[in-house]
């Protein structure tokens, strides 16, 4: 990386990181067009001058794929971006990284279906809200027989650990989140950007996600535009009483600060001390939550998040609900 600045020796790694450990496997697509622009002293330029939350690689590759760009080989890819710059730029000054996976539903599912019923349901981080509706869906983990009504989008997951698979879904009266920029499944080019954000080879996810809009169009949740530890007490006061309240979340406290993340969890706990009953649910990599991944009695294998009950590690997740290992 000889004539790129620390900066750029960063953001070179970022995405060599990217290639080698997120996508290998699993996007060749993608893992190729990373490990070029690691190597691409101007593309890194580009990338570089704009603001640090906005250099991603999930977002460059979103924005692309957005406007139609090439995500084959990185040649064409190259010259397809810098010719179009100042509209990929727009678009990721615009956007943010929201992936909405429905089947992170599955690995949510064993904990609510055990809850005291009926929930109310907070998501933090909630995008477009499609991991409200866990009652909603058909669930499959492992070879066992699915769960859920028929014909609704089938979630496959497997399984390893002493898995408390239920027999019957959560009943959920109250389904509602928050986000910075939440999207709207009624909204065409919402949901185009939803599905920009799917990586290439994953064309079953693409369909998941038609399917669970669809769902979620139909009886639209309550989103709330705004910053999570500003919105969450205030949003929790509008949950019914006499329902269980779940706040839960999904790969969202990496992008908060230290500072930020032990606001949460403080604001968590003020909040199951006001309203005694309530549920915090977190899904996220193990090093996100301190107090959390202390609480391991083994580390989390490469790729993993931890699935915890009021901060009390309960399994071992694949990233987009694939999988999941009890503890």
């Amino acid at each position: 990386m000889h004539g790129i600045p620390r900066a750029g020796e960063d953001l070179a790694r970022t995405y060599r990181d990217f290639a080698l450990s997120e996508a290998a496997g699993r996007s060749p697509s993608y893992a190729r067009l990373c490990l070029g622009v690691a190597a691409d002293d101007a593309v890194l330029t580009l990338v570089g001058a704009l603001p640090l939350a906005k250099r991603q690689p999930n977002l460059l590759l979103g924005t692309v794929r957005l406007l139609g760009g090439p995500v084959g080989d990185y040649p064409a890819f190259r010259d397809w971006l810098v010719a179009h710059w100042p509209a990929v730029r727009e678009q990721m000054l615009a956007r943010s990284t929201q992936t909405n996976e429905a089947a992170r539903c599955a690995v949510l599912l064993p904990v609510l279906a055990a809850l005291p019923q009926p929930l109310a349901l907070i998501e933090v981080g909630a995008s477009a809200g499609l991991c409200l509706y866990p009652d909603r869906y058909r669930y499959r983990y492992g070879d066992r027989s699915p769960i859920g009504p028929q014909g609704a989008p089938l979630l496959d997951c497997a399984v390893d650990g002493p898995v408390p698979v239920p027999d019957r879904l959560p009943q959920v009266v109250w389904r509602a989140g928050i986000d910075l920029n939440p999207l709207d499944v009624t909204d065409p080019d919402d949901v185009r950007w939803l599905r920009s954000l799917i990586w290439p080879e994953h064309t079953e996810r693409a369909e998941r996600l038609s399917a669970a809009a669809a769902i979620a169009a139909a009886e639209p949740p309550l989103l709330v535009r705004g910053d999570l530890n500003e919105s969450l007490a205030r949003l929790a006061e509008q949950a019914p009483a006499g329902a269980t309240l779940v706040v839960f979340h999904t790969a969202v406290l990496a992008y908060l600060d230290t500072a930020g993340v032990d606001r949460f969890t403080a604001q968590v706990a003020e909040l199951a001390a006001r309203r005694p009953g309530t549920v915090w649910v977190s899904n996220e990599a193990p090093r996100v939550i301190p107090q959390i991944a202390a609480r391991l009695a083994v580390p989390a294998p490469p790729g993993r998040f931890v699935l915890a009950v009021d901060g009390r590690p309960v399994a071992f997740t694949m990233p987009h609900g694939q999988g999941v290992d009890w503890l």
